[in-house]
């Protein structure tokens, strides 16, 4: 019942995600992280050797999303981002210099969710 009247808002409740990669015909599945909680919106750093993601596995509530790091083995976990509010949907531009994501950070306490750009230096 909850889940539909979320889904009237628009919303929904974050649950138990991990991340997963596999080939493009669905074959080598391997699990990447296993945090707990909400881990979502991987994207493959350039390279390919990393994946940055959205994860509320630290927060003591759900809401609290900070960007993360981890590479494609599941080893080396960063923070990269480290807000108490909701960072999301990573993206790097496609030389890498750049990072793009979305924050409700600087939002006066609304739902408003804006994008930043970060000038990525390893």
């Amino acid at each position: 019942m909850e889940y539909f009247e979320l889904l009237k808002n628009e919303q929904v409740q974050p649950t138990n995600m991990e991340i997963y990669t596999c080939n493009i015909d669905g074959t080598n599945l391997q699990q990447i992280t296993k945090l707990g909680k909400a881990n979502w919106a991987p994207f493959f750093t350039p390279d390919g050797k990393k994946i940055i993601f959205s994860s509320n596995h630290a927060a003591n509530r759900g809401f609290q999303f900070n960007l993360y790091m981890i590479n494609t083995d599941g080893t080396g976990l960063e923070k990269i981002s480290h807000d108490v509010t909701f960072d999301s949907f990573p993206m790097f531009s496609p030389d890498g210099k750049y990072l793009v994501f979305s924050s409700n950070r600087n939002n006066g306490g609304t739902r408003d969710t804006n994008l930043f750009l970060a000038e990525w230096a390893d």
